[in-house]
């Protein structure tokens, strides 16, 4: 079967690219208090996304491998075990089973990474061996963010020690609901500073943040202080991603990057467990951003259930048939 693809849409195959890193600036409080969010504009804007693209086919087929290939593959549940993140990593090494990427033409096809927690990293770095897959860690006391600030400094370095070449860091939202951004931006500085080498994600947990407003603000001020990608949500919050907070925060990154040069990353995660809602979210980076955040380390999916469903679409492009989803285990 041939399969068309766009040369924006073409995944791993391609060598790997990474921008500079974001070394941050000084807190401009005058810049930060000058972001607002009209937030029923935004809302408007978003509820017309899901109809304003449609891919079909072979088009289809090439942007849901290109989500493949952003995906972060997660598993942050309490009953974690060495097996399950091995399954994992395997998973993530061959994401889609082989006739059906060979009838794609998309060998070597992999996830964007493998995220675990703290204990569980050494065991997905040993899994991962020989590949370019990094292996990522949720940190500073995941998913609340409430343990003693030592402590949570400490885990940063932990992680990093054991091999985790991304470090999902966890804000306190209390500095966001009470408007001490200097003390955000101390905080996520120091977070960053930890992280070395690693880069940093700053979950802004955007559900328990009040207004979009307050969004946008503390998406600027973890930039402004060193943070290589802003996340949207730890996935344990009753709100997750939406495209109001998506559309916000990747405002944000844009305005960033008119004002200082640095391009930085986004990653929705939670509640994004369909195929057409991850069509609905690449076409808003693309969009919004460029297609040059159509690459792993601009933007990733945070998810797990994701993948099954991604796999279930790409089996019936190549035979016509849905397939039982106990057929596409993650793990």
């Amino acid at each position: 079967m041939q399969t068309t693809h766009s040369p924006t849409l073409a995944t791993s195959q391609l060598p790997q690219v990474h921008e500079p890193r974001n070394d941050g600036m000084p807190l401009d409080l005058d810049w930060v208090m000058a972001v607002q969010a009209n937030t029923s504009a935004i809302e408007r804007r978003a509820a017309t996304l899901p109809g304003r693209r449609s891919v079909k086919k072979d088009y289809q087929a090439a942007w849901l491998c290109k989500a493949i290939s952003l995906m972060d593959l997660t598993t942050l549940s309490g009953d974690d075990s060495e097996g399950r993140v091995r399954r994992l990593c395997a998973k993530a090494r061959q994401p889609v089973a082989q006739p059906i990427l060979e009838a794609l033409g998309m060998e070597g096809l992999t996830t964007g990474a493998v995220c675990v927690y703290h204990d569980m990293v050494a065991t997905a770095v040993d899994a991962l061996q020989g590949t370019n897959i990094p292996v990522a860690a949720v940190s500073t006391g995941f998913p609340a963010g409430l343990s003693p600030f030592h402590l949570r400094i400490a885990e940063i370095g932990e992680s990093v020690a054991a091999g985790a070449q991304e470090i999902d860091i966890v804000i306190s939202r209390r500095h966001v609901l009470t408007g001490n951004w200097q003390a955000l931006y101390d905080e996520m500085k120091e977070m960053r500073a930890a992280c070395g080498d690693a880069h940093v994600k700053a979950i802004l947990a955007t559900g328990e943040l009040g207004t979009l407003r307050n969004v946008a603000r503390a998406s600027l001020v973890c930039m402004m202080a060193g943070a290589d990608f802003i996340k949207t949500s730890t996935g344990k919050e009753p709100v997750n991603a939406t495209l109001p907070v998506t559309l916000t925060m990747i405002r944000a990154i844009r305005d960033y990057q008119d004002r200082t040069g640095i391009k930085v990353g986004y990653k929705p995660a939670g509640g994004i467990s369909k195929a057409k809602d991850a069509l609905v979210y690449l076409s808003m980076i693309k969009d919004e951003l460029g297609d040059r955040w159509l690459q792993p380390d601009l933007f990733r999916f945070g998810a797990s259930s994701l993948l099954g469903d991604i796999e279930r679409q790409l089996e019936h492009h190549v035979t016509g048939a849905y397939s039982a989803q106990w057929r596409h285990a993650i793990g």
